[in-house]
Order: structure tokens, then C-alpha cells, then sequence
């Protein structure tokens, strides 16, 4: 069983990695999908993606879930029928799924090279602590990235804009929590964020 991580930054909350080394047909086989989800799985294109929708399924049930637990309201953001308060993620070969009594966000990003292309689309504030020389300026940009993602996932307000609604306080390097911010409509909401590296991967989740 690829459960590839199992974190509880608090008492309320618990978040769960997988790894996604199983083939398609061995994802779906012991899982039970409600017909709309079945009819989203069978009609993406890329396997990568069917396999990603998979394993959070496989990882709900690891939470002791169903896919009948789980639904999405007008802005795409996920609830469970319980009241619990979720978030997911997925990016190549690894997912994730958070699970809180409080609103959470969560996300997992590869690190690539590219993200310095589009880093000016959604750092503003951040920039005064950055240095492009850094050995780890990858990792700085794609940690906030997810940060952002995460808040943004939290948040679930469509307009919200990365650069100019989110703040990530700058963190050392070798610490593992940071606070972050959003700045929306002349209010001002604070966040406590984790986050984590493995693999090439960057994992960060916001906790209101």
C-alpha cells in the first residue's frame, strides 16, 4: 500500500501523502465510484490524471471515507458530508489529502526549472526576500507557490489573486512553518503554514 506519508501538524488535523506507483486498473479495482465520478475518470485523457483522481479516492478511504462522502460546491471547493473540513491535491506521482475540523488548504507541486518563467505572475512582496543566486531559489519559489495554492484552495473566492492578496512571511532554511497572509477587501486573515520536501516535490498546507 503506497501510503506514502502520514502527518498531524495538530489534534484537529491530519494529512495523508500517497505515492502513486499502482497501474490504472489497479487503482479502480477496489474502489467504489459514484456514477458522476465515474464518468469524469473514464473521460480524462491523460492516465496520469485518472491515476491522480484515483489515489485520492484510495486515500479518502484511508481517512475511512467513501467517494459518496465527498462532494464540490459552486467554486470547485471540496466538502465532506460529515462536516469535516478537506482539501486535495495532486501533481505527477504523488497526492494528498488533508482532513480538519479546521478550514484547510493543501497542495504538492514537482520542482522545475520553468517556475522562474512565471514567478513574477505570482510573487510581488516575496521578492524582497528572494535572491535569484540562492542554491535553493527553486525550491524558495515552488514552496510558495504551494503556499499560495493552498491558501487559495482555503480561501475558495475566485477572484482571489496570488500576488496581490497573498503574503508568505519569509522562513529560515531549515524551518519547516511560516505564516502566511491574505489581504482581501481592506481585511486581513492569518494562516499557520507546514510545509515539507520529498523527492523533488514540495508538499505545503494551510491550517486557519
Amino acid at each position: 500500500m503506497p501510503l506514502y506519508k502520514t502527518l498531524a501538524p495538530n489534534s484537529q488535523t491530519t494529512v495523508k501523502i500517497w505515492k502513486i506507483s499502482e497501474s490504472y486498473d489497479d487503482l479502480m479495482l477496489p474502489i467504489n465510484l459514484k456514477s458522476g465520478s465515474l464518468k469524469r475518470v473514464l473521460g480524462m485523457k491523460s492516465e496520469l490524471h485518472q491515476r491522480g483522481f484515483l489515489s485520492v479516492r484510495h486515500l479518502l478511504a484511508a481517512f475511512g471515507y467513501e467517494d459518496n462522502d465527498l462532494f464540490y460546491d459552486e467554486n470547485g471547493k471540496p466538502h465532506l458530508k460529515d462536516g469535516k473540513q478537506i482539501s486535495i491535491t495532486h501533481s505527477f506521482n504523488f497526492s494528498a489529502v488533508i482532513v480538519s475540523d479546521c478550514i484547510v488548504g493543501i497542495d504538492i507541486e514537482k520542482q522545475r526549472d520553468k517556475i522562474t518563467v512565471i514567478a513574477h505572475k505570482f510573487i510581488d512582496y516575496e521578492f524582497d526576500y528572494l535572491n535569484e543566486n540562492d542554491s535553493i531559489y527553486i525550491k524558495k519559489l515552488t514552496t510558495i507557490w504551494c503556499v499560495k495554492e493552498s491558501l487559495y484552495k482555503l480561501f475558495a473566492t475566485p477572484v482571489l489573486s496570488f500576488k496581490q492578496h497573498c503574503l508568505v512571511i519569509p522562513v529560515s532554511d531549515h524551518k519547516d512553518e511560516t505564516v502566511a497572509w491574505i489581504d482581501y477587501e481592506n481585511k486581513k486573515y492569518r494562516y499557520n503554514i507546514h510545509f515539507l520536501e520529498f523527492e523533488g516535490f514540495t508538499c505545503a498546507y494551510a491550517i486557519a
